[in-house]
């Protein structure tokens, strides 16, 4: 439990840990006897407005628990920038950061617990279940809540969110395909998901990608381009949907070909496919004959 300051023993840092104690232990009648008295005996100190908003959070928490009535969704809009705004801030002042977390886990959990019955929104996608159940870290009820979408791989949100879901439950072989589905689908949303992928390998992967191709929109061939960066990848990657006929899939099918012939040492294939591939990315196919 975090104290303000533990080793002091004046009377306003007292009554403030007396505060905390009731705010992340969640029981807003102790906490707002506690705000009581620090005010009564000390009405500008700075854990009051802090405190004040975290206590009426976990009231109107309590008086909504078990309900589902976010409809319409409006309601989840402002509650959702109502935690990730003023909310965190205020625990972040008030709890120090590392108690934060837990106590923001725990008021993400609720909210998506209340909007589990909610439909999935293609025009209004954040208004799920799922982003919440990520945002407090639960990482098999966000899966859970994507699985609850119909055709979810064929739509841009769900399938980032199964992907993050993925990287922390099975890890990064569990969740390469799906990323390369997101790259093919919508790299703009693969490139918004990468900073919640902390994983070095994965950072050191997208850095190498891109210093060689320069625009956002060229993130549609990074999954070929891993294959001749990262070979190792291709198992992994074998799980992909690449069911569509489009150039960067044509090339990234192209590419497991390939590999898949040079350890056969079958040369005169190998000379049919590499033009192909040199047709498909005359880019690709430089950095592909570069590493032979």
């Amino acid at each position: 439990m975090h104290q303000t300051d533990l080793f002091s023993d004046s009377h306003d840092r007292m009554l403030a840990n007396d505060l905390v104690a009731a705010i992340e232990r969640a029981q807003p009648a102790a906490a707002l006897q506690a705000v009581a008295v620090l005010q009564a005996a000390y009405p500008h100190d700075r854990h009051l407005a802090p405190g004040r908003l975290l206590i009426a959070t976990l009231e109107l928490e309590s008086a909504n628990d078990g309900k589902l009535c976010f409809a319409p969704t409006t309601g989840l809009r402002q509650a959702v920038a109502q935690i990730d705004g003023a909310v965190t801030t205020a625990a972040t002042q008030l709890l120090g950061a590392d108690s934060a977390r837990s106590f923001m886990a725990a008021r993400w959990q609720a909210l998506a617990r209340r909007a589990r019955t909610l439909g999935f929104d293609p025009a209004d996608p954040e208004l799920h279940a799922a982003p919440l159940w990520l945002s407090a870290g639960n990482w098999a009820q966000a899966a859970a809540a994507v699985e609850g979408i119909e055709s979810w791989w064929h739509k841009p949100a769900p399938l980032a969110w199964m992907a993050q879901s993925r990287w922390q439950l099975d890890g990064t072989d569990a969740a390469w395909p799906l990323l390369a589905e997101l790259a093919w689908l919508s790299p703009q949303r693969l490139q918004a998901l990468l900073p919640a992928l902390p994983e070095r390998p994965f950072r050191r992967l997208a850095a190498g990608f891109e210093a060689a191709f320069d625009s956002a929109a060229d993130w549609v061939w990074w999954p070929a381009w891993l294959l001749v960066e990262q070979p190792s990848l291709a198992k992994p990657l074998q799980a992909c949907r690449a069911d569509q006929d489009t150039a960067p899939q044509r090339a990234f099918n192209q590419l497991q070909s390939l590999l898949r012939l040079e350890r056969a040492g079958r040369h005169h294939e190998l000379v049919q496919s590499r033009r192909t591939l040199r047709e498909l990315n005359p880019a690709l196919f430089a950095l592909y004959m570069a590493t032979r």
